[in-house]
């Protein structure tokens, strides 16, 4: 999964909506904020999770030819979190569809090693439980994800992976000009934006909630979600998950089509892994886990078949 995935021409419709994400991040944090705050900071936390799915868009070699042209269209760190470069390389790695759901390898899973469940403290498990619910996705997700991110991250560091300083380092810069807009220009102020910030992570754990499910066959771990709504323009189309796990170099705006020309083969290659709608899938898992937190086929001595 590298640059051959690369856009060969200039794709109009991403650069239309990075443009837009941008005006649109701006009015909420400048206009709409002053008119209500309350609506600048819900605003700017859609803007958030829009340019985080932008963001993936240029991970996988999109808009443009130019690779570092693209970096450059979503270098600012909207979301503060999680750095461009740790991104890009911790994705990147989730996409070697063998190691998916797998406690170790997939940088992206929920799933634990049992023995690792089992030696965790008992509110520890009650937290994590908990952020296996989809409301507890929404309230949890973003903290306890960025606990996880960061602590693997260390640990890599740690172990000689200067890849992991590198990217840190880069999100310095990264933050500056969404900061200093915040400070001197947004009439939000830092604790606003940084609750914005939030919820725009938290929106994107509605896509993340129900993307993979533990099976022993890689290719039914992936999920279907065949909404056309709002939250598939967010999400830039990526509901149709299975879909872009096999065509990682398909723009967002190409995903739909190749699902309805190849319906029938991506869901009995997936399993019938799919929800009708992000409807259903509130209506399913809003107060009801999907999955146990421990991989319940790795405790089994879990062995992956593509």
């Amino acid at each position: 999964m590298n640059a051959k995935f690369a856009s060969r021409t200039i794709e109009w419709p991403t650069l239309i909506l990075i443009a837009l994400c941008y005006l649109f991040w701006g009015f909420s944090t400048t206009a709409l904020a002053g008119f209500s705050p309350a609506l600048g900071v819900i605003a700017t936390g859609v803007a958030i999770t829009f340019h985080s799915s932008l963001t993936h868009e240029v991970i996988h070699g999109h808009p443009t030819p130019h690779r570092w042209l693209n970096f450059a269209l979503v270098f600012p760190a909207l979301s503060l979190a999680i750095p461009f470069q740790r991104f890009r390389d911790t994705h990147l790695d989730h996409h070697k569809d063998a190691r998916l759901t797998d406690p170790y390898d997939d940088p992206e899973t929920n799933f634990m090693d049992a023995a690792d469940w089992a030696a965790l403290s008992l509110p520890c498990r009650l937290l994590l439980s908990a952020n296996n619910t989809l409301l507890g996705r929404l309230i949890l997700g973003p903290l306890i994800s960025q606990i996880f991110f960061v602590g693997s991250d260390l640990r890599a560091w740690r172990a000689g992976d200067w890849r992991v300083l590198r990217g840190w380092l880069w999100h310095i810069p990264a933050l500056i000009p969404v900061v200093v807009w915040v400070w001197l220009v947004s009439p939000l102020g830092v604790l606003a934006y940084v609750i914005a910030a939030y919820i725009g992570i938290a929106l994107l754990k509605i896509r993340t909630f129900a993307e993979h499910r533990a099976h022993e066959i890689a290719a039914e771990r992936t999920v279907i979600i065949e909404d056309r709504g709002p939250l598939a323009l967010l999400f830039l189309n990526n509901n149709l998950h299975s879909v872009h796990h096999n065509h990682p170099g398909l723009a967002w705006y190409q995903l739909p089509a190749r699902y309805s020309r190849d319906k029938d083969r991506f869901l009995t290659q997936n399993g019938d892994y799919r929800f009708r709608s992000y409807a259903e899938l509130f209506a399913r898992h809003f107060w009801r886990a999907k999955d146990p937190v421990p991989h319940p086929l790795w405790a089994r001595g879990w062995k992956s078949r593509s």
